[in-house]
Formats: structure tokens, sequence, C-alpha cells
């Protein structure tokens, strides 16, 4: 039986304007004319194999809603598989009649790929744990992988901040020319404001210092400042929230939202931590306060506000910043959680280099995985960017599986508030995969056409044979030294 021609115009065009794009450059992102999506959206044409192949690389969880869930699913499933550079490649129209002819075959290559997918996890993760010396995992460790394996993403609490945000946007004493922080990156804003937001984004104001701390107000709770710049950053006592004096004005934010969405969402992260599978006391305490600083960003960058301005702006980071008044780490840590289902922002990876090298925050909702212990490769423009702060470095690489990323590298400065002790200075990357570049400004300053650097995920777990950079060998792989002949690395990985 021939498959029904499906017409899906409306959809299509409700999509478009949801991504906040004209046809030209939906048309773009699509690699069809301007002519053929206009008819597809008109409903003179129905959707071609192609078409859906293109919405399923770049929209799968709205293409679930144009052919059906389990249809959409499956080939968005498929087409991971299918775009793996292990396997021989597949063309759009063979992806398509399989998902739709043979879908019990469909389904076992996808339930294969998933399994190779997790063998390979599974063997990074016995590496490391034995260059680490021991299997035990510290209660950190513990943390930062059960938001891994959560998809750094928590409905219920993400959901939770984004309603309180919406209630609070909505007081009638909001005056947005006058509130902290605002910078009329919206449509309507003040007259001399630039507005880099395209039309049809209309966005509320950032929340200020002082509804924070008046809805804080009404837990009962009062804001205090402490003029010692060696005081801690926050600290709660007898109904009084008692912040450091040197906080920067999106810091001082980020510690009142802390503090409010610790204390309205109590239940839910109460809630989520009981059911956590966490044992250890240290390891659910600190689960409490990564599930209450997961909720101020929510809080501070509501779901659907951020990501229809982070589309709007190509992501733009520092545009980010400064339309919702947060740090620059905070906006790009926001942007790698919008991973909500039938929602979900461009799939991000994220991560926090100090001085040293040690990666002290990550997370990756794309197919590169960080090493959990010791540092990242040499190779990577992120050890640059922590000695560079303040300036934007962008990098095409490509990493050992054939997957090629783009990525910006940013050094910061946090201040010691005195000159006696040192201030932190670190670096923080976000990137995507190459496929998403359209999507992603920073990829505007790199030449796709060339050749990417080779980076991998750290010397212990990368197989390249040929890297001038290694500062170990693989753990997995036998070394070859001759004594005769002299390299930059003494021996030869085979």
């Amino acid at each position: 039986m021939a498959t029904p021609r499906l017409y899906a115009g409306e959809q299509l065009r409700a999509l478009r304007v949801a991504a906040g794009l004209n046809q030209r450059a939906m048309a773009a992102r699509l690699g069809l004319s301007v002519s053929y999506l206009s008819q597809l959206e008109g409903g003179e044409r129905p959707l071609t194999a192609a078409v859906t192949a293109a919405l399923a690389r770049h929209y799968p969880h709205a293409l679930a809603g144009i052919e059906g869930q389990g249809n959409a699913r499956r080939l968005a499933a498929l087409h991971e598989t299918m775009a793996d550079p292990a396997l021989a490649p597949l063309g759009a129209d063979a992806t398509i009649r399989l998902a739709e002819e043979r879908p019990e075959i469909a389904d076992r290559l996808i339930a294969l790929h998933a399994a190779k997918r997790a063998a390979e996890e599974r063997l990074a993760l016995a590496e490391e744990t034995l260059v680490a010396g021991g299997s035990a995992r510290l209660p950190w460790e513990a943390v930062r992988d059960w938001f891994h394996a959560a998809g750094n993403y928590i409905d219920p609490l993400d959901r939770a901040a984004e309603a309180l945000a919406a209630s609070l946007n909505s007081s009638p004493k909001r005056d947005p020319a006058k509130l902290e922080g605002y910078h009329g990156l919206v449509p309507g804003g003040p007259p001399q404001a630039a507005t880099p937001l395209r039309q049809g984004v209309a966005l509320p104001p950032p929340l200020a210092g002082e509804e924070l701390e008046a809805a804080l107000g009404t837990h009962d709770i009062a804001v205090a400042t402490d003029p010692d710049p060696d005081a801690p950053l926050a600290r709660t006592a007898l109904g009084t929230l008692v912040l450091n004096g040197a906080l920067a004005p999106e810091s001082r934010r980020f510690q009142l939202a802390h503090r409010l969405a610790a204390t309205a969402f109590a239940r839910i992260i109460a809630d989520v931590v009981t059911t956590s599978g966490l044992d250890a006391p240290d390891a659910r305490h600190l689960l409490e306060i990564g599930l209450a600083n997961y909720a101020a960003g929510a809080l501070l960058m509501p779901y659907a506000a951020f990501r229809s301005a982070a589309r709007a702006v190509r992501h733009d980071i520092d545009l980010l910043s400064r339309r919702f008044g947060v740090s620059f780490e905070q906006a790009c840590h926001r942007l790698s959680t919008l991973q909500r289902p039938g929602a979900a922002g461009i799939p991000f990876y994220f991560c926090r280099v100090d001085m040293a090298g040690n990666i002290t925050k990550r997370h990756s909702a794309t197919r590169l995985q960080f090493a959990r212990f010791g540092g990242a490769c040499p190779l990577w423009h992120v050890h640059e960017a922590a000695a560079i702060p303040d300036r934007i470095l962008v990098q095409h690489a490509e990493t050992p599986d054939g997957v090629r990323y783009i990525s910006m590298a940013k050094g910061l400065v946090k201040p010691s508030g005195r000159f006696t002790r040192l201030s932190r200075r670190y670096a923080v990357v976000l990137g995507c995969e190459a496929i998403h570049a359209a999507d992603f400004v920073y990829a505007d300053a790199v030449d796709r056409a060339g050749a990417p650097t080779p980076i991998g995920i750290s010397c212990r777990l990368c197989p390249r044979p040929d890297c001038d950079q290694r500062a170990f060998p693989p753990a997995d792989r036998r070394i070859l030294v001759d004594p005769l002949t002299r390299n930059t690395v003494p021996y030869r990985v085979i």
C-alpha cells in the first residue's frame, strides 16, 4: 500500500514563526528554495522524504507533531543512528523508506546504536576509574553524574520556576523603563535602545533585584548586606539572607533567586532528592544546592522566553546576558539545559575549566562526552581562552569519531573584592555539532570548508596515534618505544 501524502502547511508555518525565522532563513536551513517552502506552507505540495529528513535533523520534536509521535521519533532516532561516522552513509530517501517500510529493522538498528553508545560510555568510565585509582565516587562526582543522567533538564523545577517568573512579571507595579538590568532589547522597548531581537519576540523585562527581594519577603525572609569582602557570598540565618557586599549585580541577583527558589520549591526539591538514588548524606545535600541553583537559573531565564530570545539572536551570549541581566557563564549554562520534550533547544555541550586545566563544571547534550577525571584535550581552545580574559575564541573541531563541532570559549575573571586576595580566573566553553552552525552566531567566524582541529576527549581516552600534543598514552593501547628514533612524543601508539 502506498504511503499517503502528507500536507502540513499550517504546522510548517507555525514551526517557522516559533523559531523566529522568515521564509528565506527557514528555506536556507532546510536546504530548500524560498518558492518551494512557500508552496509547502501554502499546502500546495506535500512533504517529501528530503524535507522530512531535514526536519528530522533540525526539529525532531516538532516533526512529531506533524506526522505522529511514533513515526517521527523513529525517523529522528534513525537519522541520528545513520549519522554515526562509524556506519556507512545512508541517503535521506533510503532512511525514510527504511523507517516507513521496515520499522522493525529500523528499531533494531536504533537499539544497536544505543547499545554501542552505552558500551563506549561504560568503557570510558572503566578506563577513567582505573586511571583515578578506584571505583568509589566522591559526593560531588555522584551529583555531577546524576545531573548528566537527567539530561541537565529537571522538568518539575523548570516549569515551577517559569510559572513563578510569569507571576512576578504580571505584577501591575512593574515599570520596565526603571527596572535594574533592563536594556530594552525587545520590540516596544525604550526608543533609544537598539533591538537585535527579531520582530515578534515580545519578552517581559528581566526580574530586578528589588522584585526578588519583595518575593522573598512574602516568605518572611529579609535581605541584608555584609560589607566585609571576606564574608560568605550568601548566608541565611534567623530569617535573613545576608549577601556579600562585593558581589557583582548579576551575582547578587542570582543569590536572591537561589534563596527564593530553595524556599518556594522546597517540596519539589525534596521529592527529586528522595527519588535520586543518592544515599550519601553529603551527596544529597550537594544535590539540594545544585537543584536550587538550577531553579534560580530557570527563574531568571524562563524557559520559553529564553529559548525564543536565544533563537532570535542566534545564541549570541553577550546579548542574552544583557537581556536577562545574568552573567556570561549563567547564560551559557542555561543554554545547555534547554532540553524540554517537545520544545528542545539546540543540543549544546558546556563546561568550565580552571587555570590548571581541571573541568569544574560540565554537561553535554551532544555526542561529545567529557572525561570524568583529569583535564581536557590540550588542542582545545578553552585552555588558551583561560589565559586571555574577556576575549571570545571560536574553534571548528573534529573528535575521533568523525563528528564536527563549532564551539566558542571565553576567559572570565571573578574579582575577589580586595587586592590581597587573588581573583578567580577560568574559562567557559559552549559548543554544538556543526550541523547547527546556521543557528550559532559564532560559526560565522570560522572557515568550515577548511580542515577542523583534531581534538580528543582526554589523552587517556584519545585513540589518535599521531598527536604530538599528548601528555599520556591512551589507556587501552600499547605503545612502542624506539631508542634510536626521537620525536616530540617519545613513543608510538600501536
